[in-house]
This record gives structure tokens, C-alpha cells and sequence, in this order.
């Protein structure tokens, strides 16, 4: 069993992830969610899907984008 980096449970099915050179171990892909997903630097919620970057900036959608200023980036259907 590994304990949680999140939530500190002691868990018999956690799981690594390993990201940007570093390993983390979690029970839950909320727990993983909670610690590596970005966060949009607009509205601040995480970002679970594909998002959208711009000089080190990351945002949930092509309107959080707009209201930084940030015109170029689209949404993709």
C-alpha cells in the first residue's frame, strides 16, 4: 500500500504518475487532478481536458484566452 500525496489515505490500489521528471502517487484521478492539472489563468478552474497555451499562459477555452487578451487561440471542435 502508498499513501496518498493529496489526501494522505493509505491505499491498497494507488497508483503512480509519473510528470515533468518528478513521481507522484495518488488513490484517485481526483487526487491527481487536484495536484498536477493547470489551472486556466482566467477563471482558475482545472484543467482535465486539452486546454489552450500561449506564452506560459494556460487556459480552459478561447474565451478565458480573450478576456487576457489573448485573441489568436481558438477552440477546436
Amino acid at each position: 500500500m502508498a499513501v496518498c500525496e493529496v489526501c494522505h489515505n493509505d491505499y491498497e490500489m494507488s497508483f503512480e504518475v509519473r510528470a515533468a521528471g518528478a513521481v507522484h502517487v495518488f488513490d484517485s484521478i481526483e487526487c491527481a487532478a487536484q495536484k498536477i492539472a493547470p489551472i486556466c489563468d482566467n477563471c482558475q478552474c482545472r484543467i482535465l481536458g486539452h486546454g489552450l497555451q500561449s506564452n506560459g499562459q494556460f487556459f480552459c477555452c478561447a474565451h478565458c484566452a480573450r478576456q487576457q487578451g489573448v485573441a489568436q487561440l481558438v477552440d477546436h471542435a
